[in-house]
């Protein structure tokens, strides 16, 4: 299994910590990785809503790279998903992908809308299997309980996110935690957004949001939170401590990218998945788990 490996630029800027929890996991998956060199970053979402030519443009090159490596396209970003899949959903038009494809081709790129850009979720899913990642897990997380947290951009739009042919994309993290071992925490919190994008304008509701759900899930019994997206991770992390102070409580919720939660069930140490890098302590966490090859579910 090979992919052209877009990781996108908070894991290696603001969550430095999960792109080396990554990469180790999909080492152990026996997943190659072709590092997509150059690629832009895909606007995120601010910059569509300036000029979304521009911001289709740039993951339209994006898309001609892997297209000429004749790969698929790997994210663990949903925030990348998700503007990737909006702009890919556009591009099926043939007169916008040939205006798109003018600009491309001062580059000598030319995308011919052959791209499916996938987050490690679904392709743990759809194309590596379950059952498989089942057979490397050492270290089941019997005992933790962990809620699940989507944020906007890897649950809508559904025509964008290809939902009516892929439906297991809806609770593919539920059903990822129970492969793991853990037991889930729903909440309905899940599919909200983070607060992230209203963190410089509004500072105030984005704490707000941050404390509400990671409030919900920590009253629920939830040990940590895991998300599949470095931007939610970053507010419901970073800014945990802060949100907690405007609402006048303590939460201290363990914030878990996915690859760490995987990594952490087949036996990696916390050190190497940079468990120590978080705001809120993953101590009292970790505490919990049993030692690797102490029993399989």
């Amino acid at each position: 299994m090979r992919y052209a490996f877009f990781p996108g630029c908070v894991s290696r800027g603001g969550c430095p910590e999960l792109y080396p929890a990554a990469v180790l996991i999909c080492k152990r998956l026996g997943i190659d990785l072709w590092e997509m060199q150059g690629a832009s970053c895909t606007g995120a979402g601010v910059l569509q809503e300036k000029n979304q030519l521009l911001g289709d443009t740039l993951n339209a090159r994006t898309f001609a790279m892997a297209e000429y490596w004749d790969l698929p396209i790997m994210t663990i970003c949903s925030t990348c998903q998700g503007v990737m899949s909006q702009a890919n959903f556009r591009l099926r038009d043939p007169e916008y992908r040939a205006r798109v494809n003018g600009y491309l081709a001062e580059e000598g790129l030319e995308y011919k809308g052959n791209a499916d850009p996938k987050h490690l979720l679904w392709i743990l899913i759809e194309d590596y299997g379950l059952d498989k990642l089942e057979e490397l897990i050492t270290r089941p997380l019997h005992g933790v309980r962990l809620a699940p947290f989507y944020g906007c951009y890897l649950v809508r739009p559904t025509d964008a996110l290809q939902f009516a042919d892929n439906p297991e994309r809806q609770d593919s993290l539920e059903r990822l935690i129970e492969i793991l071992g853990a037991t889930v925490v729903d909440f309905s919190g899940k599919t909200r957004c983070c607060g992230f994008p209203i963190l410089t304008i509004n500072e105030r509701n984005s704490l707000a949001m941050v404390g509400k759900h990671t409030s919900e899930a920590k009253d629920l019994g939830a040990d940590a939170m895991i998300t599949p997206c470095p931007l939610c991770h970053l507010n419901l992390d970073s800014f945990q401590p802060k949100a907690a102070a405007q609402a006048g409580r303590d939460i201290g919720l363990p914030i878990l990218h996915m690859p760490q939660a995987i990594g952490l069930a087949m036996g990696i140490s916390p050190q190497e998945l940079g468990l120590r890098r978080h705001i809120v302590n993953t101590r009292p966490l970790l505490t919990q788990l049993t030692p690797a090859g102490a029993g399989h579910h």
